[in-house]
């Protein structure tokens, strides 16, 4: 062997061995510690990834919780409350039970409500149609019916319905992710209270034209008529530019707001049907009938007395 090839060989072996002292001091000087509770985090959420947390993902929420000194900012959707209760035990804090929520589209314009002016002819999707148009109907604050949120609910929670135009959610599937109320370029889909057995009352209007706009380009749009304002009890019912919106926080489901909506356009959702209360004529009829019984009684009482008496003066002659 050559001296040159020798003296290459130690130059580069000494070359390496001071690059990775090198390597070793500088790691050893910046190493970033990572508590290992993180990662125990991370296994206990679903993975789902989804950003409903109001973090980029799991594992960016994971970091947040064991930096964090209590949990009651932080709530995953998607676990839930048992997923929470199991990461306070890992990180030795107090879980904070949340209401669960669930989205609700606040539009009811299906195709029969809001007649078509136009045919849109475009990229089948909802924001680049909302950029260029108000829509094919005349109401520019209802759906497009263009499914962007189905496409973005990852999990199977929203589908379009083909009569109405109008997505529809799944209750059992949503896990109020909050994907759907971001991609919305119409801002009609919102988060609430699920409610107890499901059961929720919201204004499912997003028009804020003054009445008679309103109602002719929607023929269940909100016209800001304050009736429903006037009818709850509970003061959970507010007005702005011409809109009502129930807030869930006030509204004790009483029911009393629907029926004297002129637009229908306040929807009960998971109820169980009203009995219905009898007419006017019905009620004469109920009265007629009750009549008549007490008329009889009256004179079978009045005929048992006359006899009565009838007996008792032939028994005293």
């Amino acid at each position: 062997m050559s001296t040159t090839v020798i003296i290459t060989i130690i130059s580069l072996s000494a070359i390496g061995i001071v690059a990775a002292v090198i390597l070793f001091i500088i790691a050893r000087k910046f190493k970033v510690y990572e508590d290992p509770r993180i990662d125990k985090v991370e296994e206990a959420l679903p993975a789902a990834n989804c950003g409903g947390c109001g973090y980029p993902g799991c594992r960016n929420f994971a970091e947040v919780c064991v930096k964090a000194d209590n949990l009651s900012d932080l709530y995953c959707p998607v676990g839930g409350n048992d997923t929470m209760s199991v990461l306070a035990s890992i990180l030795g804090l107090d879980a904070v039970a949340q209401v669960k929520q669930i989205a609700v589209l606040r539009c009811n314009g299906a195709c029969e409500h809001r007649p078509n002016i136009n045919i849109y002819d475009g990229a089948y999707n909802c924001t680049v149609a909302s950029n260029l148009y108000g829509g094919d109907t005349g109401c520019e604050y209802g759906c497009l019916s263009l499914g962007e949120c189905v496409e973005v609910c990852d999990f199977d929670a929203l589908y379009m319905d083909e009569k109405t135009g109008l997505p529809v959610v799944v209750e059992e599937n949503c896990t109020a992710c909050n994907a759907c109320v971001e991609v919305c370029p119409k801002d009609l889909f919102e988060l609430r209270k699920q409610g107890p057995k499901g059961r929720r009352i919201y204004i499912a209007c997003r028009n804020e034209d003054k009445g008679g706009v309103a109602k002719k380009s929607c023929s269940v749009a909100c016209i800001g008529c304050s009736k429903c304002v006037k009818e709850c009890p509970h003061d959970a019912i507010t007005i702005d530019n011409f809109l009502a919106f129930i807030h869930d926080d006030k509204c004790k489901l009483c029911r009393k707001c629907a029926p004297v909506c002129p637009t229908n356009c306040i929807l009960e959702l998971n109820f169980p049907p009203k009995k219905e209360k009898p007419v006017k004529k019905e009620i004469n009829e109920i009265k007629k009938v009750v009549t008549t019984e007490a008329e009889k009684k009256a004179n079978v009482a009045l005929n048992d007395k006359e006899e009565n008496i009838n007996k008792e003066t032939s028994d005293n002659n």
